[in-house]
This record gives C-alpha cells, structure tokens and sequence, in this order.
C-alpha cells in the first residue's frame, strides 16, 4: 500500500514537472523546439535581410521543424527551449546580416546567451526591448554598425557577466552609472565608441566587484581630474585592462598603480604618456603582456623590465627612447625575463648599436627592431634561436652580407623582414632552408642578376616582397606555379624580363595585391586574377589593348596601374563591373578613341590618370557621377568640346584638375568656382576664350596660405585569404598621389610634396578682358600663370598681397600702365615673367625686382629702369615729370646743386685737412680712444664683408633659379 502510494505521489510530480517545463519529442525521443519559440524565430528572421544564406535552415517545412538544429540556435538538452542565439556571417565572402532586430526575441523566455555580432544593422539603435531579456548573461553586438546612445536600459540585465558593444558608432550622453547595476559582469568591452561625456567611468570600475576584463580602447575617454580620484573604490579583480588610443595623460598612473595588482595584459598603446617609463610598473608582478607603444616615452629602457619574471610581450615601439642597443639587451638579459620573453617589440625609436648575441632568450619567439638606427654587421648568434617566428630588422643601416649561417637553425621562423638596410643575400645554389617563410620582405637586400633560387623549396609563401633587389633574371616557371597562396607579390623596382604567362588561376586567395611595376616585361597584358585588390604594372613594356581586364570579376579591385607602357586601342567599355576602384592609372600610352561612358560607373574613384594619350571627343556627362574625385589628370590628349559646368558641380571634392595640352574651347564655366577643395587648377594650353570668371575667390583652398598634409594620398585595406590560403590577414597599403605639373618652364612630377602646390595655371589660351581683381584674394597661390593670352588692364595694385607667390607669369598678355610697387614685396617670388605686354614707367625699385634678368621685361618698350639698360626720362628731376603713378616719391633722387664755387672745393680741402688731423692726434695721444677705434674699424669691416657675401649668395641663388 505504502508502495502504491509513493508510485502515485511520484507520477503525480512527474506530470507537474511536465506542465512546467514543456517539451517535445519525436519518435526517436530527441527534443525539439517549443513551437511558440519556433515561430518567434521565424518572425525574427522575416525582419532580417540574408543575402548569403546565413539562415538558410530555418524555416516552416516540415524538414526544417526542429530549430534546434537551425544554424546559430542553441536549446536546452532538458527542456528543448532555445537557450542561444549565435549568429554571425559564415566567412569574409559573405555578406552580413542586414534589416532591424525584432521584438520577437521577447517569447524566448529562456534565452541567457545572445551574440549578434560582425553583422550590418545599418546605423539603427540598439533596440530598447533587448533589456528586457533578464535571463541574458551574454550579450554581444559588437562590430554591428549600431549608432546613437549606448542604452542605459541594459542596466536591467542584473544576470549579465558578458557585455560587449565595441566597434560600433555609439556614444554615452552623460555618466555611466547604469553599469553599476551589473554587479555580475565579468567581461566588458565598450571599445571603439565615444565615452568622451562618461567622466565616472573610473568610479564605475571600481563598483563591479567581479570584473576581471575591462576594454575601453579608442574610446575618446575624457581627461583624468586628480582630485577626483581621492574617493575611488579600487577594482582588485581586474586581470585584462585595455586603455590604448585615448590620449591619457600622466593622470593615469595614481589610479593605475592602485589598481589590481593581478593585472596579466595592460594595454596602454597610443596616448599621451610622457617622460621616463615609471618604476611602479616592476610592481606588476603578475604582468604577461604590457603595451607602451606609440607615447612620448623618453630616455632608456628601464632596468627593471629584466626582472618581470611573468612578462613575455613587450611592446615599447614608436617612442623617442635610446640607448645602445648591445648594453639594452644585456640588462634585459641580467635577470629572469630572459626565460620568459616572447615577444619583444622596440622598433621606431632610436636606438643604435649592432645587433648583439641574442642567443640568452631561450624563449624569444618574435623580435621587432625595425625603423631604428642599428648599423653594422648582423649577428649570426640569431641562428641559434631555434623557436623565434618573426624577424623584423627593417628600415635601419645595417650593412654586410647574409649567408647560410645566419638562419643555421631558424627552423621555426615564419616571417623575415630585412628591408631597407645595405645587406647583399649570398646562398648556394643549392641552399635548402631550415624554414618555411610565410611573409618575406627582404626590399632592397641584394640578391640579383639571378632570381633567388632557394625561394623553390618555400611553399607556404603569403607575402613576398623582393623588389628593387638586383635582379635582371626572367621569371623560372617553377615560381608562378607556388603563387595559389600568395597574398601580396612585389617584384617591382628589378630589371626583369620576359612574358608573364596566364595569371587568371593563379593566385588563388581571395584579395590578393600584385606590384611587378619598373621593369622590362613585355608582350600583351595576360589574364589577370579575378579577384585581385591592387594591380600594379605600370613602368614596363607591355603592349596591345587592355580589354582582357573585361574577363577579371572587378568587385574587389581598388587599385589599377597600367601607366608608362606602350598600351593602345580604346580604353574598355567596361568599367560598371569595377564598382570598388579607387586609383584608376593609365597614362603615358597611347590609348585613343573617346571616353567610355561606363567610365561613369566608377562611383568609388578618387584618382583617375589618363594622363599623355590620344583620346579624342568631349568627355562623357556620365563621369560627374564620380563624385569622390580628388584627382583628375586628363592633360595631353586631344580631348574637345567645351569644359562641362558640371565638373564644378558634380566633382566637388576635387583638389588636382588638370586638362592641360588639349582642344577645349568656348568659356571658362563659372561652376568652376564651387571647387571649395581645388589646389592645383590647369587649363593651360587649349582654346578656350572669354573671360576668366570674377568668382575665382571662391576657391577656397587657394585663399589658404597653408596646408594641412604635405601629400595627397589614401589609405586602403583588404581582406586577403581563402582559397588553399589556411588562414585570412588584413593587409594596408597607401597611395600617393602624383602629378606632372609644368614649374618654372619645366615639367616636373609632384608626389612628397604635391599637397602643398597651389597652382593656377590659364596660359595659352585665348582668354579676354581686364586683369581679374579676385585672383589677388587666392593668397595661398604658390605659381600663377595667365601668359599667352589676350588679358587686358592694369595689373592689380593688390598683387602685393600674393605673398606666397614663388612663380609669376603674366607675359605676352596686353597689359598697360605701371608695375605696381606691391610688386616689390614677394620676397619668396624667384621666378617672373612680365614680358611682351605695354606696360610702361619706372620699375620699381626693390632687391626683389631689380634681382630678374632684364629679359622678364623684354618686350614693353615704355618700362625704365633697373634692371633694364634704358633710364627713366628726366629720371634726376625733382618734379619727377614723366612718371608713372606706380612710381612712389621715395624713388627719386633730390636735385643736383649747380651754384657750386671754387671756393668752396678749397674750403672744402682745408677742412678735411684740419680735422683728419685732428682727429689722427687725439687717437695717438689717448692710447683708448686708439684702441676703441681700431676694434670699431675691425668690426665695421667683418660687417660689411658679411652682409656683402650674404647679399651676392642670395642674388647667385636667384639668378640660378
């Protein structure tokens, strides 16, 4: 009886336990989803937008039933309710999920785990409802394009150990202090978004007693009050602390020495931290990994670093610290870091010395000394350590040469960079390396005429760069059949020769940079991988067409050279499939034709060179659509028609425009003038007529004196990998850009310094009217050039106010009247043509004007004066008749006396007489006097000898220029 009833009590639990926790179960007893769930997942995936399939296994089928097995949920072995939502792209060649979040999330009650991270949702907020998931105790929407306010509501999630919103367009409206009520958090990344207004945020972290992993980086942290940390709570349970790129002060260390002494990672990289690297960091004890880089540190490496016994990275790059570099290694080498060490970075600094025996780091795996100031041989103690990966020595003045015996027994080493050092590669012909290399970088190591056979037995290569090494080989076929991984191939800046064969299978990784620029290869363009990022064969000998680029799937690609060949036929009419290009090179061939309209579908170009072709016709409507130029060089062809106004309105973010040597005609559009950014403006030598519109001084960037960046360039990245690649890199690079540019009569090519040239050159056209009044407001102009036309009228009197102005040509022009005496006051002006117009008068005088030849005159019979041979008329009259107005009365002499006497030369004589003898009396009497006028004598000489060299140094310099 007793026994029955237990029975009944049991079953009786049982079902309760079964209303409570509802299941499901198929005929093989395996637990599905609750339906209700099931359909909320549904209608959350409705709101999203799957273009890659990412949740391709959901659905209403009958097949699909079981969301359990949905790709990204995750149900509770128990209950069969989804516990997590795990949803990310399937790789780098998918597209992310896009759309909204639904509320629909709500009717999973039972969801702890939700991580929506590395998709798109397209600048929305992250949604309010999300706090209400209370059961969370993971949530990460980090890398989410998410914007606007960093929800306070999440303060609801008190179950919460894992928070993670980096990397997204967030910002904080005030404090912090909803995250105080996380007192379960564990994890913390709010990296990457804007807390510039969170000045509690120091005390935040002191009130989550279980935090143990704290992420702040590039976070526009707001600056550090002294007395505000008096009352601070100290966290003790932070392990991981990530303070890099937020330009932190000193201000830091009373906290930071105070904080957990448990700390493992300290990241500190990229702020404003000055002065000696503290002491206080040897009472670190348990640090592994600690980032210094990119400060102000000053003086040596600390001691005491060789006494971190846990420490195995070091990251003190891109300081201003010295030392000898022999002496550093051995203090580091003095105590038990040398058994711990792994990674050590000291690169960017200035430290000098050799390289010394490094065989006492037993365990160093990675060692960056690049962009220092070593010099010397290498050491071939490096040989020995047999577990170092990296080697990176690049960017110094190391010299010698490098032989087998330098990699002896670098059986480990993956990558080796030796770059931009004096060092010759001398191996056998049968050299086996101890390595497989995956990222060599040995640019301007010398190791030519012939290619590098040893490179054969390396075929896990990623990255190779072997450019501007000495070679003049062909390529072995070998080579070409071991480049199904390479990300990035620089082979340029050599002599090689030779064909290059079909390339379009080769290549495989997704991405992939290929620079084979500066050299002598030859034949037609092959086929070229399809899903290149960066081509670069400009400087070569290539000839035929280049419509097999039409074949390559463009999608990927942002960076196309092909300029300096011999390329002909017209360009390709196919440019809508190369949405993503961004520097589009193809001068200095000889394409003809016109302009492909599709050109127009380059929505992405900032750069396009067509520089010195035989392109013909008006330029296509269809390019005002590429509306991200920044440089457009079209000089040299033989393009026609009128100058689009919509270049002013369409292409307003130009800086360089440049059509020089071409066959426009008709007038100068005034949309020119919306041109806010344009530094370099050349319309030079065409046919254009008219007048020169009077809202040039709306060019703003020309009525600036100075410039920010001394360059015109771009930063790109891709993503590389994929195929057989094992693995995917993020890989960078920059362009600068560069522009022929005709200076001082000759044709120069501007590249380190294009960004600050503001140039407005209108010559040789056929341009009318009065000399342009708001010119003389671009006050930024370094050369301007208006020689050659049919301009009329005086030349402005507020020239003078072109104070920048090193280059002026105004010649073979029809300007009359007097040369301003402004004119005088460019003291930078070294080159100046006023040449074969009517200007009349005395030129004004002034070091300046009188330094020219007096050919920059020639050419206006009316003008006088220095440096011209002619004298002004009644040039010594005091009523100064005949002169032009330009000429001030500080120019003319006074008048000449013509009452003079006999008597008063002999007046004259006696009293010279009587008073050098007077005077030679004093000095031989009073021996004080003698040697006070002495010294004065001596000085008066030194003075005029002095300024005499410097005057006659700095006309020689003119007269060279």
């Amino acid at each position: 009886m007793t026994v029955g009833i237990k029975f009944v009590q049991h079953l009786f639990l049982l079902l309760i336990l079964f209303q409570l926790e509802p299941r499901v179960a198929d005929s093989n007893n395996i637990i599905r989803c609750i339906d209700e769930e099931r359909e909320a997942l549904l209608t959350f995936k409705e709101s999203l937008v799957d273009e890659s399939g990412i949740l391709s296994s959901w659905g209403p089928e009958d097949e699909k039933r079981d969301c359990c097995k949905w790709t990204g949920v995750g149900c509770s072995n128990r209950t069969g309710h989804v516990i997590k939502l795990e949803i990310q792209p399937i790789d780098f060649d998918s597209f992310p999920l896009r759309g909204t979040i639904s509320p629909a999330l709500l009717q999973l009650h039972r969801l702890t785990y939700l991580d929506l991270s590395l998709n798109n949702f397209s600048g929305s907020p992250i949604p309010e409802f999300i706090g209400s998931l209370t059961k969370l105790s993971y949530l990460d929407l980090s890398f989410a394009e998410f914007e606007g306010t960093i929800p306070s509501h999440l303060g609801n999630l008190s179950a919460l150990q894992h928070l993670d919103l980096s990397l997204n367009h967030l910002f904080s409206v005030g404090n912090l202090d909803w995250l105080s009520h996380l007192s379960s958090l564990t994890y913390l990344d709010l990296g990457s978004n804007n807390l510039s207004r969170s000045t509690d945020w120091l005390q935040v972290v002191g009130n989550l007693p279980l935090l143990t992993t704290l992420y702040l980086y590039r976070c526009h942290l707001p600056p550090i009050v002294p007395l505000s940390l008096s009352n601070l709570n100290y966290s003790t349970s932070l392990q991981f602390l990530e303070l890099s790129e937020n330009n932190l002060t000193n201000s830091i260390y009373p906290w930071l020495f105070n904080a957990s002494s448990n700390l493992v990672l300290l990241g500190l990289d990229s702020n404003l931290l000055r002065g000696s690297i503290p002491v206080a960091f040897k009472h670190m004890v348990s640090l592994s990994f600690l980032g210094l880089a990119s400060n102000e540190f000053e003086g040596g490496v600390p001691d005491f670093f060789g006494n971190m016994c846990s420490l195995t990275m070091l990251n003190i790059s891109d300081n201003k610290l010295r030392g000898h570099f022999p002496e550093l290694i051995q203090n580091l080498s003095s105590g038990c870091t040398k058994n711990s060490l792994e990674i050590l970075y000291l690169s960017s600094n200035e430290i000098t010395g050799s390289v010394p025996d490094l065989g006492g780091f037993s365990s160093l795996k990675e060692l960056y000394l690049e962009n220092n100031r070593l010099n010397g041989f290498t050491n071939n103690s490096i040989g020995q350590m047999s577990k170092l990966r990296t080697l990176s020595l690049n960017g110094n003045s190391l010299r010698g040469v490098i032989s087998e015996a330098f990699f002896s027994n670098l059986s480990s080493l993956t990558t080796l960079n030796l770059a931009d050092n004096n060092l010759s590669l001398e191996f056998s012909n049968d050299w086996i390396p101890p390595f497989q290399l995956n990222f060599i970088h040995l640019r301007s190591c010398k190791m030519g005429p012939h290619f590098p056979k040893w490179l054969q037995t390396q075929n896990k290569v990623k990255e190779l760069d072997i450019s501007d090494a000495g070679i003049s080989d062909t390529i072995p076929d070998w080579f070409w059949n071991q480049t199904n991984e390479l990300f990035v191939l620089n082979i340029s800046n050599n002599q090689i020769k030779g064909k290059l064969p079909d390339l379009s299978m080769r290549f495989d990784t997704s991405g992939s940079g290929i620079d084979i620029s500066s050299n002598h290869f030859e034949g037609p363009i092959p086929a070229l991988p399809t899903t290149a990022t960066f081509l670069n064969l400009s400087k070569n000998k290539f000839s035929g067409t280049m419509s097999i680029i039409c074949s390559m799937d463009g999608n990927n690609l942002l960076y196309l050279d092909l300029s300096s060949n011999f390329l002909s036929g017209r360009l390709p009419d196919c440019w809508m499939q190369f949405d993503g290009l961004g520097i589009l090179n193809l001068a200095n061939n000889n394409f003809s034709g016109n302009i492909p309209d599709s050109i127009g579908f380059l929505r992405n170009i900032l750069t396009l060179r067509l520089y010195n072709n035989s392109l013909t016709g008006e330029l296509p409507s269809s390019l005002k659509n590429c509306s991200q130029l920044r440089v457009m060089d079209l000089g040299n062809n033989e393009l026609s028609g009128e100058i689009p106004p919509w270049i002013g309105e369409g292409l307003s973010k130009l800086v360089v425009l440049s059509m020089t040597s071409n066959k426009f005609h008709g007038n100068m559009p005034f949309q020119l003038c919306r041109l806010a950014y344009i530094q370099v403006l050349d319309l030079s030598l065409n046919h254009m007529s008219g007048i020169i519109p009077k809202c040039f001084n709306n060019l703003t960037a020309m009525t600036q004196e100075t410039s920010s960046n001394p360059t015109i360039s771009m930063d790109y990245y891709f993503i590389v990998g994929g195929g057989t690649a094992t693995a995917f890199s993020r890989y960078s690079s920059s362009y600068f850009d560069n522009v022929l540019l005709t200076w001082k009569g000759n044709k120069y090519l501007y590249k380190n310094t294009l960004g600050l040239v503001k140039i407005l050159d209108l010559s040789n056209n056929k341009l009318g009217g009065a000399f342009p009044e708001e010119i003389m407001d671009l006050v930024g102009l370094v050369a301007l050039n208006l020689s050659r036309n049919h301009l009329t009228g005086q030349i402005s009197p507020k020239i003078g106010q072109l104070k920048s102005l090193d280059f002026l040509d105004l010649s073979k022009n029809l300007f009359f009247g007097g040369i301003p005496a402004s004119l005088s006051q460019l003291s930078d002006l070294s080159v100046m043509d006023l040449s074969y117009n009517n200007l009349s008068g005395k030129i004004p005088l002034g070091t300046q004007l009188q330094s020219f030849n007096a050919s920059v005159y020639a050419g206006n019979p009316e003008l006088c004066g220095l440096p011209l041979p002619n004298k002004c008329p009644n040039e010594d009259s005091a009523s100064g008749q005949g002169r032009d107005d330009a000429n001030t009365p500080e120019d003319e002499d006074e008048d000449e006396d013509e009452f003079i006497t006999l008597g008063f030369y002999i007046s004259l004589i006696l009293g010279f007489f009587t008073g050098f003898w007077g005077f030679c009396s004093a000095i031989l009497v009073n021996s004080s006097w003698r040697r006070s006028y002495f010294n004065f004598l001596t000085g008066a000489k030194n003075w005029v000898y002095v300024t005499v060299a410097v005057k006659i140094a700095k006309l020689k310099r003119r007269f060279r220029n």
